[in-house]
């Protein structure tokens, strides 16, 4: 399943998609200031980089550490929501 991945690391947002099979060059958008980007944000740059939400998709949050078994870490804020190319884009 291609997954948009959103993470906040080092004080900005960047959203990339997964796709299946690939591990490098996978399309990414990095947003501008440490706000947490809107859904219609995520929207624009997913639609840009040639995808979009599946239907009736929503996306789920979570929070990880950047070092694991580390409580002291600093939490790295994660969203993932499924997507789907878009007419004409990445296959």
């Amino acid at each position: 399943m291609r997954g948009a991945h959103l993470v906040h690391r080092d004080g900005r947002w960047r959203l990339f998609v997964a796709l299946p099979g690939s591990v490098a060059d996978w399309p990414t958008h990095y947003f501008a200031g440490p706000a947490v980007p809107s859904v219609q944000e995520r929207s624009r740059a997913l639609t840009a980089l040639g995808f979009t939400l599946t239907d009736g998709a929503a996306w789920s949050w979570t929070e990880d550490t950047e070092r694991f078994d580390d409580p002291a870490s600093p939490v790295i804020l994660i969203a993932l929501a499924p997507v789907e190319p878009v007419a004409g884009g990445v296959s």
